[in-house]
């Protein structure tokens, strides 16, 4: 019997000991790993789990801020911009990758860690965790490139639409759209047709029912030329149908040019466009307006400043815009909206966003009065003099500072939509 206690005691010894220098082992190694200050989904932490994914910046060896922009294509080009502080202050990389239009949600975020990996190799390779490191290549390289059969022009197709009924109600909606488009470095070029129709109805008692149609038909095209990295220039057109703002028929032709005080080279991280465009717009009404005109011929200009900026401190998206007719410069309107999101301090960040207009171009208004149901189902403009939309947003995190374990259990805890936001 004691020889059996004294074999149960050295084995329990053995275990204790081997767990604590497994575990010592462990912990020494994820203390020595670099941290990283990014917004990271399950499925980042899983694929990359040699880093510490952690809550402040300012612990952070490195941090990401991640950017994606449309493809001509009609894909996305992710960009990754890699800034290293503390140890590694000095170090800067930018990698990117483009997927396809057609490539799923499974396809783009393998990608994504394999273009982060190899981005973050420079600066894992500063810490001890890098003799643990294996690279490989596994792809063998092709001599020759093919040429591009459609010369770069990308067609797309959409058809979407709903049905709602409920005994007092419906709601039925269709949409349908077909563009064509060609992006390079020297052309922009877009070509789209949209059409939508939308009705609702309300029964409000068995005698009286109330019917709210809306339909839209357009034609747009966008062609610009690219002069310098700083200047463009291009125009648009548009053909047109809108029952709710009262046009039977719309024609416009607006050119313009475009000043960047950045270059467009740096368009993923910063941006200050300065867009000047005047043009040509004939329109014919469904109904008189309350200026007794069924047609117009009109010319007016606009002249719109944005910017746009991502930072380790947020980002910040902001368009100030105005324009008016040349007959009458009291017709005019003044726009700006913007987003902020902003770290004011540790674990503590804000967000805010909106518009305001200031309205006074409103010439298809109808003449006649509009009935109450339609007023009320918004199915025609009415008149007004401003209109305004605001949002805002606080958030607050305190605790470790690490952020690496994954736990799906009872649903997914994790989460990382990136778009041409900052990753915090």
């Amino acid at each position: 019997m004691k020889k059996i206690v004294v074999l149960l005691t050295l084995t329990l010894t053995f275990y204790n000991v081997h767990g604590q220098e497994t575990t010592s082992k462990s912990d020494t190694l994820r203390k020595d790993a670099l941290n990283v200050f990014m917004s990271a989904s399950d499925y980042f932490r899983k694929e990359i789990p040699y880093v510490n994914y952690v809550r402040d910046i300012k612990d952070a060896g490195v941090y990401i801020i991640s950017t994606s922009q449309v493809t001509g294509s009609g894909g996305l080009e992710f960009t990754y911009f890699l800034v290293g502080q503390n140890g590694n202050a000095g170090m800067r990389d930018t990698v990117s990758f483009v997927s396809s239009p057609d490539e799923t949600e499974d396809e783009i975020r393998i990608k994504e860690v394999r273009t982060l990996k190899m981005a973050l190799m420079r600066y894992v390779a500063k810490t001890p965790l890098s003799k643990y490191m294996n690279i490989s290549f596994s792809e063998p390289l092709s001599e020759t490139v093919s040429t591009d059969r459609w010369n770069s022009w990308v067609f797309k197709t959409s058809l979407y639409g709903f049905l709602q009924k409920e005994k007092t109600y419906s709601d039925s909606y269709l949409s349908g759209s077909i563009s064509a488009s060609r992006i390079t470095k020297e052309w922009k070029i877009n070509l789209t047709a949209n059409l939508n129709q939308n009705e609702e109805k309300y029964l409000i008692d068995d005698s009286t029912t109330y019917t709210g149609t809306t339909s839209n038909k357009s034609f747009n095209t966008l062609i610009v030329k690219s002069l310098t990295d700083h200047w463009s220039v291009g125009g648009s057109t548009h053909f047109g149908a809108s029952a709710y703002n009262n046009e039977k028929f719309k024609f416009s032709i607006m050119p313009g040019i475009e000043y960047d005080v950045f270059p467009y080279s740096e368009s993923t991280r910063r941006q200050l466009r300065i867009l000047y465009t005047a043009g040509y717009t004939l329109v014919n009404y469904n109904d008189s307006t309350i200026y007794d005109k069924m047609k117009q011929n009109l010319w007016s200009h606009n002249i719109s400043v944005s910017y746009e900026v991502i930072q380790k401190w947020g980002n910040i998206d902001v368009s100030v815009g105005y324009s008016n007719y040349f007959h009458d410069w009291k017709k005019n309107n003044l726009y700006v909206q913007g987003f902020l999101d902003l770290r004011i301090a540790k674990g503590l960040n804000i967000s805010i966003g909106g518009s305001a207009s200031l309205i006074h171009d409103q010439l298809g208004l109808v003449k006649k009065d509009i009935p109450v149901d339609q007023i009320l189902l918004r199915r025609q403009q009415l008149a007004t003099q401003y209109s305004y939309f605001t949002s805002f947003g606080l958030t607050y995190t305190f605790g470790s500072i690490y952020n690496n374990v994954v736990n799906p259990r009872f649903g997914n805890n994790g989460g990382g939509g990136m778009s041409f936001s900052m990753s915090y």
